[in-house]
């Protein structure tokens, strides 16, 4: 073995001793830096925010504060098409000093009708917000004398809108419901559900709404009628009035006295399969679509003007019982976006029809 194969076998046992040619710097070696110590910028939690995180490791941050109130409201206006209607209300808005942020409109030529949602800000009309109310409406009160079929209403986000359940047994659209207000869906409010069975007081209790059982059986009709008012409109003040599967007729006093402010919840399409077991009645007609149709209560039964529906396809593979459970997904999404759509002013009725600005 030559010289330098036994040297280098050397260094492989002691590695210490591997670099042993290479020539040392005679330079000094630089100065030993003191470790720098960084402060964290986070404070640190006090002993009782410590013992809780340590308690539990999935603790819920707090809600974030809500946003700052705007001055915003909801225009919806309705008359007989003619040449300047649009110029009139965009300058009644501007010269009030308010703010347009969101404007549909349409044209029914059949009907010669126009009809318009505006959403403005309305926070510079005055400073006193106070005072903005009576002035918007003032001039609106003017502008119809120059157009005198006119139809109009402000809505003021402010004003949170308050939605009254009438319920039986059936308890599929009463829950999507309140889970909807429970988590913002629906811009509303739900104080109360009335039933006519005690069978959905645990699902109230469940949300922390008022519940009360009206016995139709014992007060009659007509009593048991006047106390649901009495309720609805006088102690909880509510503005619409949602029927979840509420299995009652209400009378002609009623539909006329609120009328577009009672949305109902029809199983299948109108007017086919009208009554009791729809789905039944369908099976046999052999159906190939069913659907779901929300509309305002008016005095002719399940006739009133259609805000929403909703369809499901059907093969001959679908028992009863499939029929069903496609049917409450149906009525759960319709009658859950009518009433949306209705607090939030997106619906114009005229005669029996509605023109819907959904979203």
């Amino acid at each position: 073995m030559g010289f330098i194969a036994s040297t280098f076998l050397q260094h492989l046992r002691r590695p210490e001793r591997a670099c042993w040619h290479i020539k040392r710097s005679r330079a000094a070696s630089p100065p030993k830096m003191a470790p720098v110590r960084l402060r964290s910028t986070v404070p640190r939690p006090s002993p009782r925010a410590r013992k809780a995180l340590e308690a539990d490791d999935h603790v819920v941050p707090p809600a974030a504060p809500p946003p700052a109130t705007h001055h915003t409201a909801t225009l919806l206006v309705q008359c007989a098409d003619r040449t300047g209607v649009v110029a009139a209300i965009g300058q009644l808005l501007f010269g009030l000093g308010a703010n347009i942020i969101e404007c549909d409109q349409f044209t029914d030529q059949s009907a010669c009708r126009y009809f318009q949602r505006v959403r403005l800000d309305y926070s510079n009309i005055l400073v006193g917000a106070g005072n903005v109310r009576p002035m918007l409406e003032q001039a609106m009160r003017e502008l119809v004398r120059r157009y005198p079929d006119m139809q109009w209403r402000v809505a003021y986000d402010s004003d949170r809108r308050r939605v009254g359940v009438l319920v039986s047994k059936m308890d599929h659209c009463l829950y999507d419901l309140l889970l909807r207000v429970r988590s913002g869906e629906l811009p509303a409010d739900v104080p109360v559900v009335i039933s006519n069975h005690d069978d959905l007081r645990p699902v109230a209790s469940m949300f922390g709404v008022d519940f009360h059982f009206v016995d139709a059986h014992k007060l009659g009709a007509e009593e048991t009628e006047r106390r649901i008012e009495e309720l609805l409109f006088d102690k909880y003040a509510v503005d619409t009035v949602a029927l979840a599967r509420y299995m009652q007729i209400l009378s002609r006093r009623y539909c006329e006295r609120h009328a577009h402010r009672t949305i109902n919840i029809h199983h299948s399409f109108l007017p086919a399969f009208e009554g009791g077991r729809p789905y039944h009645r369908a099976h046999e007609r052999g159906v190939k679509l069913i659907g779901a149709t929300a509309h305002y209560v008016t005095v002719e039964l399940d006739s009133g003007p259609i805000i929403e529906q909703q369809v499901a396809r059907i093969t001959h593979r679908d028992s009863v019982e499939n029929m069903i459970r496609k049917g409450r997904d149906l009525e759960r999404l319709t009658l859950a976006r009518a009433v949306r759509w209705h607090v939030e002013d997106r619906v114009l009725v005229h005669g029996n029809k509605t023109v819907v600005f959904d979203d």
